[in-house]
């Protein structure tokens, strides 16, 4: 057993180190070509409006007595969140990076950019954003607004629990999206020149391992309540690992070498015509 407490700390910190470094080669490499041509301000912009949301459930699954009381309560005495406190640390560092690496994009003149095409986050982008911060609003405001006597126990009424699992939903459906326009980008320019690689090696091992590490923290717990009392950190390995896979095939596969169906700045040129028109 202690090798199994030991083996999980390690996968922790491991997969902490994996996913946090991911987030270095993309504005290193936009640094590098002094620019962010084949890339978009989407995925940085839409992740760190994520990494905003999972870092403040972490924080309440963590540090929060009543969320970690309404949890045991609903899950079974004995249970807490399956939250370590490498992922507060993990959280905390992408929101920092995340924020760096929009910047390049919306401040290009600070980096010595030239502005570049994908500059300006897309519809789909800020109506998800809209959305999310609504939907939250409505749990806080049904949570605050019931009966106290109706909310004494969670296992059968609404509670702030359900206000921080709201949260961290977030987070899980910016997963789902954020890398669709990228993929789709890259995919109609058959070519991922300006889509760091490496990001994406690194976000796969990193899934790998945070799967493990929950799996082994639910077999310590002696049942899956681990899994499904904090099914946002099982779901963000998966999904990220079958981006990964896509990603992987088009860069290795599908794309191998490529520069693109037309010439890069073709591309960019054609995508901004796009963007003023439907402007």
């Amino acid at each position: 057993m202690q090798f199994l407490v030991f083996l999980s700390g390690v996968f922790g910190w491991v997969y902490t180190f994996c996913w946090s470094a991911s987030f270095y080669s993309q504005p290193l490499l936009s640094y590098r070509r002094k620019s962010t041509s084949g890339t978009t301000v989407d995925f940085p912009l839409i992740n760190t409006f994520g990494f905003c949301a999972y870092l403040t459930s972490n924080l309440a699954f963590y540090y929060s007595p009543v969320i970690r009381h309404q949890y045991a309560l609903r899950h079974g005495e004995g249970h807490v969140p399956t939250v370590a406190f490498n992922d507060v640390i993990f959280a905390l560092h992408a929101v920092i990076v995340c924020t760096i690496t929009t910047s390049q994009y919306m401040l290009p003149s600070l980096w010595g950019f030239e502005r570049a095409p994908g500059t300006r986050p897309s519809r789909l982008i800020l109506g998800v954003a809209t959305g999310s911060l609504l939907t939250v609003a409505g749990m806080i405001a049904l949570v605050a607004g019931q009966d106290p006597s109706s909310a004494a126990d969670p296992r059968h009424s609404w509670a702030w629990l359900d206000v921080v699992y709201a949260i961290s939903y977030v987070k899980l459906f910016v997963t789902l999206i954020k890398y669709a326009p990228q993929l789709y980008y890259n995919a109609q320019n058959q070519s991922t020149k300006g889509w760091s690689i490496w990001q994406i090696l690194l976000d796969f091992a990193g899934g790998i391992l945070s799967i493990a590490q929950q799996g082994i923290d639910s077999y310590l717990q002696g049942d899956w309540t681990g899994i499904t009392g904090n099914p946002v950190k099982f779901a963000l390995g998966n999904v990220s690992m079958l981006y990964d896979i896509c990603f992987m095939t088009q860069h290795y596969v599908l794309y191998r070498g490529s520069n693109g169906a037309k010439g890069e700045r073709e591309a960019l040129l054609e995508r901004g015509e796009d963007e003023r028109r439907l402007d």
